[in-house]
């Protein structure tokens, strides 16, 4: 396991990264933690975002008590704030909110209040500094990633294929698109680092088709590269079918299993990487304790599903799967922006 101290580097890269989320003196900075955070990031955020003159506070909730079946990992709905108003309160009225949660913020049912006065917010992933050092935001990407979303937002379908057996649909309807360069300025808005996503949340009655997962792909749920194929067959936007020979698939038939809930198998987001600096080998360098996995959703040119909660398809479940695809061919309307595994232009 890495060792986590204050590091004169790491505050040095969290003050960049905040100078590009244009905090500037005298502005209101909530840091929200929980009390099994990864404490290092927090005393990083707090040093960096004081040396740049900003009014820090702190909000602090304890971690709330596991109800869950299975361990919870990598949902982007962290629970810690329990609906809890005060709290609420305190992250709505400042100017940013620098989210060091456990699990983030980016899909928990607080979001759109904290949001609602302008505040923004800054998701630091549970990631060790050394790995948010390597992946540090770059802002020429800032529109790269810009264009993936208009075009996604602008697109009526997404269709995926693989030499591995991948073909799956999306209907875009409406469904709403996001992204991420790694840093936030506009009121209202969100981002994450690391960063160098687009994606978006289908609607109801959207998604359909195959998705193989093959040897080397990643279920970052349980960080783990596959060693063995799962074909996973969606329907109406639910997996139904989970097939394979090897113990990937047991496991992840037996992880959607515990949930008993049919809200865990239905598609949360579909995108794909665009960081350039982002390493789909990454994963094998790192303890499980010192890494999110958050660089893996990022590599440029993955083909990324969840499934889990889609607040957009009115389904909320803990339940949840991030699968970065590699080699495949992903089409908007026809148009290949990502070809065997590669960014095409004008994304490239």
């Amino acid at each position: 396991m890495l060792v986590e101290q204050v590091e004169s580097k790491w505050v040095d890269c969290f003050r960049r990264v905040f100078r590009m989320c244009e905090v500037n003196p005298g502005d209101r900075v909530a840091i929200l933690s929980e009390t099994l955070s990864r404490q290092i990031n927090v005393k990083l955020a707090e040093l960096a975002l004081l040396d740049l003159g900003a009014a820090v506070f702190h909000v602090v909730v304890p971690t709330p008590p596991l109800k869950d079946p299975v361990a919870v990992r990598s949902t982007g709905s962290s629970p810690a704030i329990q609906a809890n108003e005060s709290v609420i309160a305190a992250l709505r009225s400042s100017a940013m909110v620098v989210d060091c949660t456990i699990e983030g913020l980016l899909h928990a049912r607080e979001l759109k209040e904290i949001l609602s006065e302008g505040a923004r917010l800054m998701m630091i992933s549970n990631e060790h500094p050394e790995i948010l050092e390597r992946l540090m935001p770059d802002p020429a990407l800032q529109k790269k990633v810009a264009l993936g979303v208009d075009m996604l937002a602008n697109a009526r379908q997404m269709r995926v294929r693989s030499a591995a057996g991948t073909d799956l649909t999306i209907d875009l309807t409406d469904a709403p698109a996001r992204g991420s360069a790694g840093f936030v300025t506009d009121p209202g808005k969100v981002s994450y680092w690391p960063g160098g996503l687009c994606l978006c949340f289908p609607r109801r009655h959207s998604v359909n088709g195959t998705v193989v997962l093959d040897v080397g792909d990643v279920n970052l749920t349980f960080k783990r590269y596959l060693e063995s194929r799962i074909v996973l067959t969606i329907e109406d936007d639910f997996v139904v079918d989970i097939s394979g020979d090897g113990l990937d698939a047991e496991l992840m038939k037996s992880y959607f299993a515990a949930w008993n809930d049919s809200n865990a198998y239905g598609v949360s987001h579909v995108g794909w990487g665009m960081n350039p600096a982002a390493r789909w080998d990454s994963l094998v360098m790192f303890d499980k304790n010192d890494t999110n996995g958050t660089e893996l959703r990022a590599f440029a040119g993955n083909f990324l599903i969840s499934t889990g909660a889609n607040e957009h398809a009115g389904r909320y479940t803990n339940g949840h799967f991030d699968l970065p695809l590699r080699h495949c061919d992903i089409e908007l309307d026809d148009k290949l922006i990502v070809s065997q595994g590669c960014l095409q232009e004008p994304l490239a």
